[in-house]
């Protein structure tokens, strides 16, 4: 069957940035690598990790706005090829949708700059002030994005083998429904690297989302936009 729809995640993939959680560390002057690499591992949940990386930027300041948070991404910028790439493949008809357990002030930014078909991402608790609670909202589990493809499939009346998934870690290979393909995009870290390698999936090692293209259409070259 021919491709009908693609799911990215976003962090490292559609923006040029690993971790839409690691820019709050950032600013708050935490750091979470411990904790991250437990949970990469599987050794602590979704809730357990973003209320350890609520409660580290609570140490450092007890009352966090969500206008703070927001303006935390300014400076954030499209990977290189994201716009054309999204934009061509909506021209030839296909869904385009992002599926990130990333924060869902970036995320939806980004969805919106896009205009993708389609997003979903995790995010916060407010207070009726706007103040940051102590609890993060997980709607998609890092390790199983899988719920979220077939959801998307069922929606639009999608076979999975109609669905390639991209992503930059090894956790995004949950989002490779049973029948649907993967590519690998932009890996940084050991484990992804070779996650994708045991996996057999392709991996496409350079920061150009146009070059993703050859291994969503084989044989083809990413077309020429504008007279490029």
């Amino acid at each position: 069957m021919s491709l009908k729809a693609v799911c990215f995640d976003c962090d490292g993939v559609l923006i040029d940035t690993i971790s839409s959680w690691r820019i709050i560390h950032e600013h708050f002057g935490t750091n979470s690598e411990e904790m991250l690499d437990r949970f990469l591992r599987g050794e602590v949940s979704d809730e357990e990790f973003m209320a350890d990386d609520i409660g580290l930027w609570k140490s450092v300041q007890s009352d966090i706005h969500r206008d703070e948070l927001m303006r935390c991404y300014q400076g954030v910028k499209l990977m290189t090829g994201a716009k054309e790439l999204v934009e061509a493949l909506q021209d030839c008809g296909i869904i385009v949708a992002i599926v990130s357990a990333g924060v869902d002030l970036l995320i939806g930014s980004i969805a919106q700059l896009l205009k993708v078909d389609d997003w979903v991402s995790n995010g916060f608790q407010y207070d009726e002030d706007g103040f940051l609670l102590d609890d993060g909202v997980v709607r998609v589990p890092a390790h199983h994005k899988e719920d979220m493809v077939a959801k998307m499939a069922r929606i639009h009346n999608l076979d999975p083998s109609e669905i390639v998934s991209v992503g930059d870690n090894h956790t995004d290979l949950s989002m490779r429904i049973p029948g649907s393909g993967f590519i690998g995009f932009n890996g940084q870290k050991q484990i992804a690297i070779d996650g994708f390698a045991a996996a057999g999936v392709p991996h496409v090692q350079g920061k150009d989302c146009r070059l993703l293209w050859p291994h969503l259409f084989e044989g083809e070259s990413f077309p020429a936009i504008g007279g490029e």
